[in-house]
């Protein structure tokens, strides 16, 4: 089965029941890629989680259900997911904007999130620079946080933690250590792997030869076959528009697949502000 076709075998799968209390575990493995992978793939082609995408698709079918039919508003909230009246009004309204009784009585305009689809560019009109390489393992320094991929925790909190290495002085910490072949600091990802799990480890380090300083953690990468992807532009937008083309361009176009290690974001020592800053993705392939 092919990248798109997996991906949309998921979706698929997410529709069929909407009504049915479904994990991320089981959406995932529709895909056959881990709950992170999958979790991280779908925020960035869609800009939303998998759980804000099943909210929206529920309500946008509770109120469907309200202005054609004549079920009981509680009768709905329960199928729907709400185990009270309270609960689901107070979502339907900031969803829709109106309460559930104004949407029976047709007083104000519905929004509406239609299934998913996928459709990938083959041709992207960009062109994307980037290269193939060998590396053997390596050694990455530097520090860690642990996220849930929940209701957009990590999406939140990673550029929180960039925030915080800034201000207490890691970020110049970990330029000065790097002495290893990737020149830069790096985010990683690295997936917990656990069965049903949403947690994920995030790191902020550096390549670096040598004894690991104190109050440092290291994080071996394993040896692996990279794509390296050239980053031009503004951060964060340059750095997610580029995961937009690789996932939903170059992917679905190459023989090569996701190896299941962690991604490697490098980012240079200039202002990350700047229209030309220049960074790089590396990601593991198989």
């Amino acid at each position: 089965m092919g990248w798109v076709e997996s991906l949309q075998k998921a979706i698929d799968y997410m529709e069929d029941h909407l009504l049915d209390e479904i994990t991320i575990e089981g959406i995932a493995k529709q895909a056959n890629v881990s709950e992170f992978h999958f979790q991280r793939i779908f925020s960035v082609l869609t800009d939303i989680t998998v759980g804000e995408y099943l909210r929206r698709r529920r309500l946008t079918l509770a109120a469907q259900e309200l202005s054609t039919t004549e079920s009981k508003i509680i009768d709905v909230a329960l199928k729907y997911g709400y185990d009270t009246p309270e609960s689901f009004a107070k979502a339907f309204r900031r969803q829709h904007g109106i309460t559930p009784s104004q949407a029976r009585n047709y007083t104000g305009k519905l929004i509406s999130y239609n299934r998913l689809a996928i459709q990938v560019n083959l041709k992207g009109a960009e062109p994307m620079n980037y290269k193939i390489v060998e590396k053997e393992s390596f050694k990455v320094v530097g520090v860690k946080r642990e996220f849930s991929c929940e209701n957009g925790e990590n999406l939140a909190g990673i550029p929180k933690m960039w925030d915080d290495i800034h201000v207490d002085g890691t970020n110049d910490l970990l330029f000065e250590l790097n002495n290893g072949q990737l020149k830069g600091v790096l985010g990683v990802c690295v997936d917990k792997r656990a069965p049903g799990s949403p947690l994920m480890d995030y790191w902020i380090g550096t390549d670096h030869k040598g004894e690991t300083p104190g109050g440092l953690l290291e994080l071996e990468i394993p040896a692996s076959k990279w794509g390296v992807f050239e980053v031009h532009g503004a951060m964060p937008d340059a750095m997610q528009n580029t995961w937009k083309q690789i996932i939903s361009e170059w992917f679905p176009s190459s023989h090569y697949q996701h190896a299941g290690t962690p991604d490697l974001e490098v980012y240079s020592n200039g202002n990350p502000s700047s229209s030309d800053y220049y960074s790089e993705i590396w990601i593991p392939l198989k």
